[in-house]
């Protein structure tokens, strides 16, 4: 059956050359992303993709987000990244169906001006955003003009978690251990950014928008009993004179507005996170990815596995492809392009 895969990665090797200019300090992440060879060469990364027949890709940048890698030259490296990441899927054929435009999140005007560009230029699909901006929540008012464009455009928004070690378990220690920033951080930041957009009221007035959640949008699937019954007692827990951290101008029930975003499929092969994230979103909401290429196998292992559990799912045949592909073509409005 046709795939699909709306979120994996690719660093296109002009960016990462002016990334590594611009930048003044360590860049370990980067750097480790830079040694699988498939997040760098496109023909390693086409010749890994032939091995599944009707596959194909929606690429963007991998973290860390480029406002954190070189903050003063986040517009002229968006724009390069968006330049390359266009001639990628130009030279991607069949195999890469298109892009998700990178951008300059600390410069909202700027921003804007990318994703038009992308848009309109090279016909980017979507574009990505992190959970937070320099330390900066989504839902404050200075993002809301970047959520109306493309609510307008009637294109999604690829949100991707970010967190790094220097980001500690415990107040006492200096960095966060045995991965945890990446293994429960990444879900937590991923939570707390959707969680916090939806009692914003972002869906009360862009009730189009379309934010797809990375990684079976983190913890979000096993909190319906939390954000649902729990919810109902907001404001309750706090002591008098904190109203204001729980005021919310919210018009429907936190649960009901949390199930409005759509989540992926990227589960490292997890056919019970898949299964609770259909539970929560709907198949109609649950779209394919792999997070391809970062898997031991340095790509096709994730590939292999996500499809795997999700044909091992109890699904309809129905079910099935509009989680594979009909929800991609209809988010990414990719039958026009």
């Amino acid at each position: 059956m046709e795939s699909i895969d709306v979120f994996c990665h690719f660093l296109p090797r002009k960016y990462i050359a002016a990334v590594q200019e611009a930048s003044d300090k360590p860049l370990k992440m980067f750097e480790r992303a830079q040694q699988i060879r498939a997040i760098v060469d496109l023909k390693a990364r086409l010749e890994i993709l032939e091995e599944f027949p009707g596959y194909s890709q929606i690429i963007s940048l991998s973290s860390p987000p480029i406002e954190v890698l070189a903050p003063h030259k986040s517009v002229e490296l968006s724009r390069l990244a968006n330049d390359e990441l266009a001639g990628a899927v130009d030279a991607g054929g069949k195999w890469i169906r298109g892009f998700a435009a990178s951008l300059p999140l600390n410069d909202v005007s700027a921003c804007i001006h990318e994703a038009q560009r992308a848009i309109d230029e090279y016909g980017a699909v979507g574009v990505q955003v992190f959970t937070s901006v320099l330390g900066q929540p989504l839902d404050l008012p200075q993002f809301q003009p970047l959520f109306e464009f493309m609510a307008a455009r009637d294109l999604p928004i690829l949100l991707h978690p970010t967190r790094s070690m220097s980001v500690s378990d415990y107040p006492g220690e200096k960095f966060s251990k045995f991965d945890l920033w990446w293994a429960i951080g990444w879900p937590y930041e991923t939570t707390l950014a959707l969680t916090r957009l939806a009692l914003s009221g972002i869906f009360d007035r862009l009730p189009d928008l379309k934010i797809i959640a990375h990684h079976v949008g983190g913890y979000l699937p096993m909190l319906a009993g939390r954000l649902g019954p729990g919810m109902e007692l907001l404001g309750t827990r706090n002591p008098p004179g904190t109203e204001e951290y729980v005021k919310t101008t919210l018009q429907e029930p936190v649960l009901n507005a949390c199930a409005r975003f759509y989540a992926d499929t990227a589960s490292f092969g997890s056919m019970a996170a898949l299964e609770c994230g259909k539970a929560f979103f709907g198949a109609e909401r649950l779209l394919f990815a792999s997070d391809m290429p970062f898997d031991p196998g340095g790509g096709p292992d994730y590939i292999r596995s996500t499809l795997a559990a999700i044909d091992a799912m109890p699904l309809t045949a129905a079910e099935r492809r509009s989680i594979l592909v009909e929800n991609a073509q209809r988010l990414f409005q990719l039958n026009d392009n």
